[in-house]
């Protein structure tokens, strides 16, 4: 059967046709609805670990629940279990007032930032630092929500007297990774870890000798190909919302390497960087301490 199935039943339809599933299928529906949520992160090859099958029946499962494939399955698996308004936030519902949405993304930002801090590696970005204080130049790849990451990193890090660029462009980066050179450094920045051509330009960079430093999901394919990977948890969805928290997080995770490598400086650097500070001086104009009347 493949007609049309509305995601907030995609669960309930699974449960009703376990009868009419062969044994290895309906093996893979019950790791589904044992947990559902837990199945929405798997891959292909994890589920049909878990269910004992092969990964062609995992993909014959999918297909009885029009669904293209795996990926398309998780995707409409996820919607079925999503809170908040799909494509937007699952904090926030339709019928929400300005008042009651604008709390809710700060607060659930503030809960994820501090799921992050809980959950951050200290040794891994202690290993990041000095990979990046040691390195010749560094680029930072970031694509689609993931580029503003790498540009934010850009600006944070010119200051190190180490050159530095940001690249959003998949060609650029994967001519930057293949031009790369022992004592370079990548940092790749992806929340999923699963974009075919990020994976693939850590790869190549690694090929030629750079370190590649990882901004990902834990255990994801590009965490696998990077020296070094700072596993960021973030509990968003972003094959079914709008990428919110996650790059919160993600920009929080650039001003602690940014401050890594500042204090590996050491205060005699900090001239340096006052410099930069007083650069700007003259092109702000000056508080307005209201010595000049209401």
């Amino acid at each position: 059967m493949n007609e049309t199935i509305s995601h907030q039943n995609l669960l309930e339809v699974i449960r009703q046709r376990l009868d009419d599933l062969n044994k290895s299928e309906r093996k893979v529906a019950e790791v589904i609805l044992r947990d559902p949520k837990a199945a929405t992160r798997y891959s292909i090859a994890a589920l049909a670990r878990a269910s004992d099958v092969s990964e062609p029946t995992v993909n014959r499962f999918c297909r009885n629940f029009a669904a293209s494939g795996f990926p398309d399955f998780k995707i409409q698996l996820a919607q079925s279990l999503a809170s908040g308004t799909p494509y937007v936030s699952q904090s926030v519902e339709s019928s929400d007032t300005v008042e009651e949405y604008s709390d809710k993304i700060i607060l659930s930002t503030i809960a994820d930032l501090d799921k992050a801090r809980q959950s951050l590696n200290t040794t891994a970005i202690s290993k990041a630092v000095d990979y990046l204080i040691q390195a010749k130049q560094i680029s930072f790849f970031g694509m689609g929500a993931s580029a503003a990451v790498a540009i934010d990193a850009q600006h944070k890090f010119f200051r190190f007297n180490i050159p530095v660029t940001a690249y959003d462009d998949f060609l650029m980066q994967r001519m930057v990774a293949a031009a790369a050179h022992t004592g370079d450094a990548i940092v790749t920045i992806s929340y999923t870890g699963r974009t075919r051509e990020m994976v693939e330009v850590a790869k190549i960079a690694r090929e030629q000798g750079a370190i590649v430093i990882g901004i990902t999901a834990p255990d994801s394919p590009l965490a696998r190909e990077c020296t070094v990977a700072l596993d960021v948890i973030a509990p968003e969805d972003t094959d079914v919302y709008m990428p919110m928290t996650s790059r919160i997080v993600h920009l929080a995770v650039i001003d602690i390497l940014a401050t890594g490598v500042t204090l590996k400086r050491g205060a005699d650097f900090h001239s340096h960087l006052k410099r930069i500070k007083d650069s700007l001086r003259d092109t702000r104009y000056p508080h307005d301490d209201g010595a000049e009347g209401a």
